[in-house]
């Protein structure tokens, strides 16, 4: 389990989160939903240790590991897709897929991992040797998403994965999110598209200035008139 517990994430002198407290679950798929500037990936980032905590505590299976270093955060099982992609265009797919697995661990299992990423993504074993900066926007999200895969994460954090695509590979990318879960990998969802997020959850938060407005099962959370306005236009 991975549990964030008063967790507060400061920009300087402003507080991005406060007081925030999440949890995943082994094998659990969650969603953090909320408008922009929300501070979901802020949230997001400190849980993969790349933003300072100012305060409370980032515990996995009953360890404490607020203040590791991010790559400690990696050796716990923990890998993110960040926001953006943020591929090296220059170097190949392979190349960028390969760069996930620089752990010791995953290294052992790199041609496993390859085998499994082109499984998810099909269209990838096609451009192997092509600049990750010539593909679509769609097909790098799926290079980044299988950089982290190479890792062999137990938690995988997803920040808005659906963001820019069109609707249609939107749909790919949260087809292969399902199926990554039902592999026994734990999945930590920020998303702006609600109703799709919420219909792959099994859990779900909702985020407003920094702080836990909601949270709950995705029916329970999508009957609630105030998100149904706010989140899902009705």
């Amino acid at each position: 389990m991975y549990e964030v517990s008063n967790v507060a994430v400061n920009y300087g002198a402003a507080a991005a989160v406060a007081d925030v407290h999440l949890r995943i679950d082994a094998g659990e798929l969650v969603v953090v939903v909320g408008p922009n500037g929300a501070g979901k990936s802020t949230l997001i980032n400190a849980m993969a240790g790349l933003h300072a905590v100012a305060s409370g505590r980032l515990v996995v299976d009953g360890r404490d590991i607020t203040g590791d270093p991010p790559h400690r955060f990696c050796d716990r099982g923990i890998a993110i897709v960040p926001e953006g992609r943020r591929l090296f265009a220059n170097l190949t797919v392979r190349e960028n897929l390969e760069l996930g697995s620089y752990r010791a661990e995953a290294r052992k299992m790199r041609a496993d991992s390859l085998l499994r990423v082109r499984a998810l993504f099909p269209v990838l074993a096609e451009r192997m040797n092509a600049p990750a900066g010539t593909l679509s926007g769609g097909q790098q999200q799926m290079v980044a998403i299988g950089r982290a895969l190479m890792a062999r994460p137990r938690f995988l954090l997803l920040d808005e994965p659906s963001l820019g695509l069109s609707p249609m590979i939107a749909h790919e990318v949260f087809r292969a999110i399902r199926e990554i879960n039902a592999e026994g990998v734990a999945v930590l969802l920020v998303e702006q598209n609600v109703a799709m997020a919420l219909e792959l959850a099994r859990r779900g938060y909702v985020l407003d200035e920094g702080r836990v407005a909601a949270e709950g099962e995705p029916t329970a959370l999508m009957s609630r008139p105030e998100i149904q306005k706010a989140y899902l236009g009705h």
